[in-house]
């Protein structure tokens, strides 16, 4: 059996750039959280700066992800790999991405890394959400359990207003450990769109870090959600094309 991981904060950056019809890019310093997610009620007990399903400076919910009705995420994680013919019953489930602070979260992509109960990964789950409370899940099974490749997915679900649907995302990462390195590459039919990125140190997860990550990074949702208006207006002013939202399903898995 391969070395469990254990839960914790990556510190370090998201970037994203635009490669056409104009360049436009930014880097932001964020934190996120990494953990298994069967794990979330003991930490809660052991932490005083850190709830599971109740406020606090970090908490995490339920109800802020997957199905978002409050029931075991665990759960629903493990039904959709089912669904997929994935089997992870008795293994792990880890999700990466923003923790609430002060109650407050929006995470525009989280990850999920899927273990069987050898702790072999065999899958990752990308849950992606826009500014419209809407998301889709994207579920990339590996060719090679144990190792991430590459792996590419045709895009199903709007998420900037200034970004045609008709695109593909590829994906790179790395199995998080000490660092964090994840890489989105967006290509439509005339070539490579947007380059997004997002990197990390790993930090034990303590009232410690909790509170020097929060006096480092403070009010990191309302940075993340205003950073994106932000970056919006800057692209309108540039003189980016408005794409209209199309209907698209909710909580769609592809």
């Amino acid at each position: 059996m391969r070395q469990v991981k254990k839960s914790g904060l990556y510190i370090g950056h998201v970037f994203h750039k635009r490669h056409k019809p104009f360049t436009h890019s930014f880097k932001y310093r964020v934190f996120s959280l990494f953990s298994d997610l069967q794990e979330m009620p003991a930490l809660s007990e052991k932490l005083r700066l850190f709830s599971y399903n109740k406020f606090n400076l970090m908490s995490f919910y339920d109800k802020d992800h997957g199905p978002r009705n409050g029931k075991s995420l665990y759960d629903w994680v493990v039904n959709v790999a089912r669904d997929k013919n994935i089997d992870i019953d008795g293994g792990k489930v880890y999700f990466l991405g923003f923790p609430r602070i002060l109650g407050y979260v929006f995470n525009p992509i989280s990850l999920y890394f899927l273990y069987d109960k050898k702790h072999v990964l065999q899958a990752v789950l990308y849950q992606v959400k826009n500014t419209f409370g809407e998301q889709h899940c994207y579920l990339a099974p590996l060719d090679t359990p144990g190792k991430i490749e590459k792996h590419s997915h045709q895009k199903m679900f709007h998420v900037s207003p200034f970004m045609e649907m008709e695109a593909e995302y590829k994906f790179t990462l790395q199995e998080p450990d000490e660092m964090l390195s994840f890489a989105i590459h967006q290509f439509d039919k005339a070539g490579k769109l947007l380059t997004a990125t997002w990197d990390g140190k790993k930090a034990s997860l303590t009232d410690k870090t909790i509170l020097k990550t929060f006096i480092t990074h403070p009010l990191l949702t309302l940075k993340i959600i205003g950073g994106i208006h932000w970056e919006a207006l800057r692209l309108w002013v540039k003189g980016a094309k408005y794409i209209p939202k199309p209907h698209q399903k909710e909580q769609d898995i592809t």
